[in-house]
């Protein structure tokens, strides 16, 4: 941790401690250990995934504009979502596309893209009021069939220069889960976090949440904003990292079923004997969480972890086991179940992508055990 990583962390209301990857425009996750023991992740301790720099926020300026296939038109202050649509608050776990590639990057290189850990992750309460009632408002046109957003932060990333922007079906903007956020944990909405107004889409990954919102266009087709059309896409093994430029590969959505390690530290020393070991499992759309198991010895024999109370429906569930650990160097790993059946592949290799998303592979765990 360079002075200056800490630096912008303190200024951008993180941990002195966070995981930086890149500074400008600030990325960063927090150590395993700050995601354990809590239900709500503190926002200090929430991962950062910017593509351009954090815009200036004006609360008391800020419109919101929506257009495109709706019969009204129209622009909506802060004041006016909060008086005219019902407040809803509600827990939901976001998570990053490229959480947990640092797995991936052991199987083979993957150039240009952060080394994200398994702290890509977080989950907050968050206030607003449901997207489907601000648009229901609007007037959805018939053929309206996609949602785009579009942030007010601007990056140098996309080809050419633009906005950050994301779209999501019909269906899954009008289900009523999905919010226009102010507030996060019971607060004001960090500027970090997208102030003065976010979206928030439980279940996908945390790019189609988009940050700092300034309009919302109904489309019949998706977006063709460069982050949706261009990136976030998954493709195949032999494909070229530039691949998604030219349209190849798969739009991201639902988060696959995934587990982590919190606790106790990757690669820590730990007394030999019984060690209580803790984790976070998430499946994403409209799929729970019904199974951990973990194991000590490659998977040859199982235990069920403990499922302890999620938030929501929308949330992540913490779990918690013991396992009996020998002197050594011994490695734990732990996989999860989703209400599909849906299970996490043992070996990273098999999912190993140019731009290194969606890594579900096993948890692993490795121990120095005295």
């Amino acid at each position: 941790m360079t002075d200056d990583a800490a630096r912008v962390s303190r200024e951008l209301g993180k941990r002195a401690d966070m995981i930086v990857h890149v500074t400008d425009p600030y990325n960063a996750e927090p150590p395993r250990g700050a995601l354990a023991g809590a239900r709500l992740t503190p926002v200090d301790a929430f991962y950062v995934r910017n593509h351009g720099p954090v815009p200036a926020a004006d609360a008391a300026g800020y419109r919101l504009r929506i257009d495109g296939l709706v019969q009204r038109p129209c622009e909506l202050s802060l004041g006016e979502l909060r008086d005219r649509f019902p407040e809803r608050r509600m827990a939901a776990t976001m998570q990053c596309a490229g959480n947990r590639r640092a797995g991936l990057q052991e199987v083979a290189e993957i150039p240009g893209e952060a080394p994200w850990g398994p702290g890509a992750t977080g989950t907050a309460e968050w206030t607003g009021v449901p997207l489907a009632a601000v648009l229901r408002d609007a007037g959805l046109a018939d053929d309206a069939r996609y949602v785009e957003m579009i942030g007010a932060d601007t990056s140098q990333e996309a080809q050419p220069p633009q906005p950050f922007g994301a779209s999501i079906s019909r269906r899954k903007a009008l289900d009523g889960e999905v919010m226009l956020a102010w507030g996060m944990n019971g607060e004001p909405l960090p500027p970090a976090h997208g102030a003065p107004l976010r979206l928030v889409v439980p279940g996908y990954i945390g790019a189609r949440s988009v940050k700092w919102l300034t309009r919302i266009t109904l489309r019949r087709t998706p977006s063709e904003n460069f982050f949706q059309a261009r990136t976030y896409r998954l493709l195949t093994a032999d494909d070229e990292p530039d691949a998604g430029l030219r349209g190849a590969g798969v739009a991201l959505g639902a988060v696959a079923v995934n587990a982590d390690f919190l606790s106790p530290a990757d690669r820590s020393q730990v007394p030999a004997g019984e060690l209580v070991v803790e984790g976070y499992a998430f499946a994403g759309d409209d799929r729970h969480i019904v199974r951990v198991d973990v194991s000590s010895d490659g998977g040859r024999r199982w235990t069920q972890a403990e499922l302890l109370d999620g938030p929501s429906r929308w949330a992540w569930r913490r779990w918690r086991t013991v396992v009996s650990v020998a002197p050594g160097s011994a490695e734990i790993v732990a996989r999860a179940w989703d209400s599909a059946a849906a299970t996490q592949p043992e070996d990273p290799a098999q999912l190993w992508n140019p731009k290194g998303y969606a890594n579900n592979s096993w948890a692993r765990l490795r121990l120095i055990v005295r």
